[in-house]
């Protein structure tokens, strides 16, 4: 019930209620060969729910398909029509008790929302705009002329006059509420900043994100308002710093197998804390934690004790608080990391966050929340590099020419700019359906992370590759980017458990109907203009575990590049149809990225349809048993010794 198109310089947006046919004028009049089919298939074999308005069949393109059938006693009869690719989005079922608007959460359903994608989200107001660029100026100015990122990383810390600056600047309390003491921004006018910071010092990025963008945010999302009113000011200003402290060393991404413990006082009043928690990044300078342990709870339908995890404000000033060494890292070596530690610490019962036993969904709603920053962040950090790389290339002469007129190096430019451009489109997204209202956003803001994360390592490792020697050497500073960008695929969710989070959560189900859902996933990318004519019915038994990630890995995957495809498409309509003097170039960013994203989601469909993915999964598994039984690698050295 809706559409996806990118319109030239008409006035069009990329949203409709109704099915539409958009023009997409290319280069040559050549047809983009994206969509070679498309089949609506009605009614659904697993449908219960009413049909669509109306049924759409058989409909193709290519040169000369100005009558092509759009449906029923409806032609296209414009003689120009050869010269246009036509990107379509199909009428998927339409449930009159829909209740969610997120795209990523209704392609798992089989069906097809606009809401938050189309027209590209632009939620600041003229006034939220205007404060916004008076900041970017000044922050910009600071890390270009205080903040020394190669120093911060000699040091292991960040310099003093860095972290004073920032103070001044506000950097500490940027969401927090002006009347409590901070700056006040929206999730839109925050990630415009962090991508600010991205760009020139990950290590300070961590140093201010673990601070605010989940530190202290279970305090701003979940906290009362004496709570806020005692801790937020001084937060804010930056004299007392937050933490997060989450993981120990037996539960990592399984939060819910913490040992870290809170055992309620006879009286009532307070709770005693003791265990620890590793790999705290401001560990040791906070003053400020937000504390993640069990507590003893009477389960009310069996009257049984059970323990249930709780979130607690923890000062270091209760007492019992203390912090290990700073621990030496690969990376983001000017941000603090260290193990903490709670020794019977003394928590007033008003210091708990949230409902007793209410831990876990305070953590996982701090962490989807925050997810967003970093794909601002990161993307700022691939301007930076892309950067670099164009200096480089420009300027470089090998065999008489600059080597940016090179293909192969053109490839690598290329490729760079669109990782950049989805990633960009991606945070701004996220941000904006979150300053909308949206509540649902969890898939999406997974997405992001992963994405954002994944495309900033490539790119700079691509940077490193066009620079050749110089780009390895210390002083071209990308060795150091590269580093610090290590460990986003880890923290804040591993990408291997995000990509499970992003399907399971998309599925939502239980272990029978899971078979159903990724048909009406795939039914859904078809709906979407993605048709392949491929289905894995038949293929994942409906008694499909949800422990088989090989599966849930590969469909992730194309729920990510399903994502990144609307994220490009509405913000390239969106430069079409206003007259961006880059609107040509973003369109060719959005043709050449869905093109090759949606050639991705039809092989790994094919592969999972295919009898060979079984083989080769059950081959992996005895691979990895045989290696970890022997301790290693298991072949013998060819020479035989």
């Amino acid at each position: 019930m809706a559409n996806l198109s990118l319109n030239d310089n008409d006035g069009s947006s990329g949203a409709s209620d109704q099915d539409t046919l958009a023009p997409l004028p290319l280069p040559g009049a050549t047809p983009w060969p994206l969509l070679h089919s498309f089949t609506y298939q009605y009614p659904h074999p697993y449908s219960t729910q009413p049909p669509p308005y109306h049924e759409l069949s058989n409909y193709s393109y290519g040169p000369g398909s100005a009558g092509s059938q759009h449906s029923e006693g409806n032609k296209h009869t414009d003689p120009q029509a050869q010269n246009y690719c036509y990107f379509t989005i199909r009428d998927s079922y339409i449930f009159p008790f829909q209740e969610s608007k997120s795209f990523a959460v209704n392609i798992f359903k089989g069906q097809i929302s606009t809401s938050q994608v189309f027209p590209f989200p632009s939620v600041l107001n003229e006034e939220q705009s205007q404060f916004l660029k008076e900041l970017v100026g000044p922050c910009s100015k600071f890390f270009e002329e205080v903040n020394d990122p190669m120093k911060n990383d000699a040091l292991e810390k960040v310099e003093e006059r860095t972290m004073e600056g920032l103070k001044e600047m506000g950097a500490f309390g940027l969401q927090v509420p002006a009347d409590l003491g901070g700056v006040g921004l929206t999730n839109t006018q925050y990630a415009r900043l962090v991508e600010i910071v991205g760009m020139h010092d990950l290590g300070v990025g961590i140093t201010l994100g673990a601070h605010q963008s989940i530190g202290f945010k279970g305090i701003l999302l979940f906290g009362n308002p004496q709570q806020k009113e005692k801790y937020l000011p001084k937060l804010a200003t930056g004299e007392h710093v937050a933490a997060f402290c989450l993981t120990e060393p037996a539960s990592g991404s399984d939060a819910a197998s913490i040992k870290t413990s809170a055992v309620r006082s006879p009286c009532g009043q307070y709770y005693t804390m003791n265990g620890s928690k590793i790999w705290i990044s401001n560990g040791g300078i906070a003053e400020i934690f937000t504390v993640f342990a069990k507590t003893p709870m009477k389960d009310e339908k069996t009257g049984e004790m059970k323990d249930k995890i709780t979130a607690f404000i923890v000062e270091r000033s209760f007492g019992g608080v203390t912090h290990g060494p700073p621990e030496k890292k690969m990376g983001i070596k000017a941000s603090n990391t260290a193990e903490v530690y709670f020794e019977n610490v003394r928590v007033p019962a008003e210091c708990v966050l949230g409902e007793v036993g209410g831990g876990f969904k305070v953590a996982m709603n701090i962490l989807n929340n925050g997810r967003f920053g970093m794909a601002a962040a990161l993307s700022g950090t691939m301007k930076g590099v892309i950067a670099k790389a164009v200096d480089h290339a420009a300027n470089r002469t090998q065999f008489g020419n600059k080597i940016h007129n090179y293909g192969a190096i053109q490839e690598k430019m290329a490729r760079m700019a669109m990782l950049q451009y989805v990633t960009e489109s991606m945070a701004y997204m996220v941000s904006g359906n979150m300053d909308s209202g949206a509540t649902e956003f969890q898939i999406e803001a997974a997405i992001s992370k992963i994405f954002a994360s994944e495309a900033a390592w490539l790119v700079t490792d691509e940077c490193i590759q066009v620079m050749g020697g110089m780009g390895f050497m210390k002083d071209a500073g990308v060795e150091r980017v590269l580093r610090d960008l290590r460990i986003f695929r880890i923290f804040e969710g591993t990408n291997d458990i995000l990509r499970l989070f992003v399907a399971l959560n998309g599925f939502q189900v239980k272990e029978e109907n899971t078979a159903e859902n990724i048909t009406a996933c795939l039914t859904a990318s078809c709906s979407a203009g993605l048709g392949t004519g491929l289905t894995l019915q038949g293929t994942v038994h409906p008694e499909l575990n949800h422990n088989e990630q090989f599966v849930l890995k590969r469909v992730a995957d194309c729920a990510i590049d399903l994502y990144a495809m609307v994220a490009v498409l509405s913000r390239a309509s969106r430069s079409l149809s206003q007259g961006h003097p880059s609107a040509q170039h973003e369109k060719m960013l959005c043709e050449t990225w869905c093109t090759e994203a949606h050639e991705r989601v039809i092989q790994d469909i094919r592969f999972l349809g295919s009898g060979t993915s079984k083989q080769i999964f059950k081959n992996l598994r005895a691979i990895s048993a045989a290696v970890v039984e022997n301790g290693g690698v298991v072949s013998p050295h060819p020479l035989g010794f």
